[in-house]
């Protein structure tokens, strides 16, 4: 279970937002500006909140008021970026080897080659990111991070960065990756449709708090 209970001033902005959730990909949904990502920044620990707590299963992730912060590489947390991230100079291979190496990993060949099975990325190992579609690149970037073997899988927008042939492309790998993986993820979307497909519950979001949870029955909402 993942337990959010934080607050953050950004600016001008407030984000005060608590949830829990149990569900197999939780979405984060709402305009842009409402505090999805640095919810999932805070999570990741890459931020850390001015006030309240973040649990994942028995681990506490923060706890500001008993001052535990756990660095970002220790909480066994994977993050797909909206721009994949891929490392240019490496090779398909290199770069979802780097998901071992960055943890320690003894090299599993089961566990890769249901990665690269799972995604359908066999065929690109020896490519470099330039070499890539924008849905080839996700495909990459979120094999290196089931490579790290996660406890959780952020997504940050996605599918964001590609245009609709490359969405309709990804989608279903999404969705192989809900059904057969395993791993809980957080999924961060502005797009209703994208979300009914995907999550199974969500979160909505509006300038800064929580306006709702549940499942993806609630959706379309109106966001302010």
């Amino acid at each position: 279970m993942l337990f959010v209970d934080v607050e953050k001033q950004l600016g001008d902005f407030a984000l005060r937002a608590a949830f829990t959730s149990d569900g197999l990909v939780t979405g984060l949904f709402g305009n842009s500006g409402t505090g999805k990502t640095s919810i999932i920044n805070m999570i990741a620990g890459l931020s850390m909140p001015d006030r309240g707590r973040i649990a994942l299963d028995d681990t506490v992730l923060d706890d500001t008021a008993a001052g535990i912060h756990v660095a970002p590489h220790r909480r066994r947390i994977g993050y797909v970026f909206q721009d994949a991230r891929l490392f240019p100079h490496l090779s398909v291979k290199q770069n979802l080897d780097y998901g071992w190496r960055m943890n320690d990993f003894a090299h599993d060949d089961a566990t890769w080659t249901r990665t690269v099975d799972l995604l359908d990325i066999g065929d690109l190992l020896k490519r470099r990111p330039a070499q890539l579609s924008g849905g080839e690149r996700q495909r990459v970037a979120l094999g290196r991070a089931l490579l790290t073997r996660p406890k959780l899988l952020l997504l940050d927008e996605p599918l964001g960065a590609l245009d609709e042939a490359r969405k309709a492309e990804i989608l279903p790998y999404l969705a192989r990756l809900r059904d057969e993986a395993g791993i809980p993820m957080v999924l961060v979307s502005h797009d209703a449709t994208e979300m009914r497909k995907l999550a199974t519950n969500v979160v909505i979001l509006g300038r800064g708090r929580v306006v709702a949870c549940g499942g993806v029955d609630l959706l379309p909402v109106t966001i302010t």
